[in-house]
């Protein structure tokens, strides 16, 4: 545990080697925090759980140092990142999906687009996340670190520095204000 301390001190400090040894010490953690959020979305994002881990390593990596203080609060940080990179790659693929600068002809699909595809629900949570921040920041931590990274609810709490109740608490809470904010049919199912 006190390598890891050193590596966080370092990190904090912008030594780019210290931040390489932390995420090759806790390559694991990455790795599954990566799995749990791409599991639910595997079949739209063709972003596998290796890809995501690299490219969230890259982006720390470049960030220089890391005002992190402890193993969960870098998890936290790596879920964030991950997030990210995810909504990144939707906008990426929903612009290349609707042919970029290309003359669009509208159809008469009336129906068809009315139902969000998977892309456009994780475009719909992150901009609802970026509301929600401006209520409270905190609920958006908690919902980062449950649902785009599925850490327990023990790790939020030591992050965040609160109670595991007050993590429940805050997730029930956001879900509230997350669904409110959808407000069409089917929207239950994103955060469930």
């Amino acid at each position: 545990m006190s390598e890891l301390a050193g590596l966080l001190h370092a990190a904090r400090q912008g030594d780019r080697a210290a931040i390489d040894q932390l995420c090759a010490l806790l390559y694991q953690d990455l790795h599954q925090i990566a799995h749990a959020r791409l599991q639910r979305h595997e079949r739209m994002l063709l972003l596998n759980t290796t890809v995501l881990v690299h490219e969230s390593y890259l982006r720390l990596l470049h960030a220089g140092h890391l005002n992190v203080t402890d193993r969960s609060h870098f998890l936290a940080y790596a879920a964030r990142v991950m997030r990210a990179i995810i909504v990144d790659f939707v906008r990426q693929r929903l612009a290349h999906r609707r042919g970029g600068g290309a003359q669009h002809v509208p159809l008469q699909t009336d129906v068809a687009a009315s139902v969000p595809t998977p892309e456009e629900t994780v475009l719909r949570v992150h901009e609802a996340l970026e509301a929600l921040a401006k209520v409270d920041e905190r609920l958006v931590r908690v919902v980062e670190m449950r649902y785009f990274a599925g850490v327990s609810e023990q790790d939020i709490a030591a992050a965040l520095g609160v109670t595991e109740r007050t993590v429940r608490r805050d997730w029930q809470k956001a879900r509230l204000l997350l669904l409110t904010a959808f407000q069409e049919p089917g929207s239950a199912a994103v955060l469930a």
